[in-house]
This record gives structure tokens, sequence and C-alpha cells, in this order.
């Protein structure tokens, strides 16, 4: 598996960027998206992006269950974006315990995905994350959770990339590869 990793802050760029270079790829590609449509505006937004992808693109919605996506796809497919981390991070978050979130479980659901993308596929796959520990100490416990967990796992998937892009401004910056 060839694993392009690609983060950067909100609004930065990164999806367009992923995009765009998977686009470049011969053969079959599928979208994974991590967002759920849970309110107007996301389905508004989540239907606004397929029909830019247009139907080059097959799409899989897929909240929590991303290992096995992946999995399943290999073979499947010649390039993939997953997008994005930081929102199946949070959509883990969320579910594993509403009252007090179980890190282990998040942990562990990590793990999974790093030991499926250390697999020997063929897929060309392009993560999208969001960089979220360059700004301000989150004020509450859950946040700054988020934050650190966020910081990790956007570590452990940088270190089995072979290349890594930072996004701002809608300029990437390869650091990685």
């Amino acid at each position: 598996m060839k694993i392009t990793f690609v983060i950067g802050g909100a609004r930065s760029g990164k999806s367009s960027f992923a995009l765009n270079q998977a686009s470049k790829v011969e053969g079959p590609k599928v979208y994974i998206a991590t967002a759920e449509a849970l309110d107007e505006e996301m389905k508004a937004r989540i239907e606004k992006h397929r029909v830019e992808r247009g139907s080059e693109w097959d799409t899989y919605e897929e909240p929590i269950r991303l290992p096995d996506v992946l999995k399943n796809l290999t073979g499947r497919y010649s390039v993939a974006v997953l997008d994005c981390l930081t929102i199946w991070l949070s959509n883990l978050l969320v579910r594993s315990q509403i009252a007090s979130p179980d890190r282990q479980a998040v942990n562990e659901a990590v793990m999974d995905l790093i030991d499926v993308l250390k697999g020997d596929g063929k897929l060309n796959l392009f993560i999208v994350s969001n960089e979220v520990g360059m700004g301000i100490v989150p004020e509450n416990s859950l946040a700054r959770l988020f934050r650190d967990l966020a910081g990790d796992l956007n570590q452990k998937v940088a270190s089995v990339a072979d290349e890594v892009y930072l996004v701002t401004a809608g300029i990437p910056i390869r650091i990685k590869g």
C-alpha cells in the first residue's frame, strides 16, 4: 500500500489537494467519507462534494469501521481518498462512551487502523486529517483529550506514510518522502 498523508487546518485545501493528486492515478477510484449527515447543512455539504467528485468516484460512508473498509477495498480499487481521520476520531470518542470517553477503545481502534495501513496491498491511499495542535490549549478536558488523541493518531499515520504533505492556505508543502 502506498500511503500519502495530507494534513492541515480546517479549510486549508487539504481535501482538494488529496483529490487532485488521487485523480491522476489510473484505474478505479473510491472516496471514503467519515462524516455523517446529521443535519441539513451537513447533508448539503456531503451532496455538494459528491457532485464535485463526479461519477468517476465510488463513495463509501463509514464513520467508525475504517480498518474493515480498507481491508475490503484492496484489490478492487487503484486509488482511495480517506477523508478525514479527525472526524473518524471524533466519531470514535462520541460512540465509545458519552459520559466518559474510553481512551483504551479509541487507542485499540487506532492500532487496528495502523495495522491495516502497514499491509501489503496495491492501493494508492490518500489520507486526509486535521492538524489541531497548532492552536490554543482547549478549555475543557474532552477537547484536550481529542487534541491529544488527534496528535497521537497523526503521528502514527505519518510514521507509516510514504509521503506527508502539510497544506496551508491552499499550498501543499512536502514534509516527508
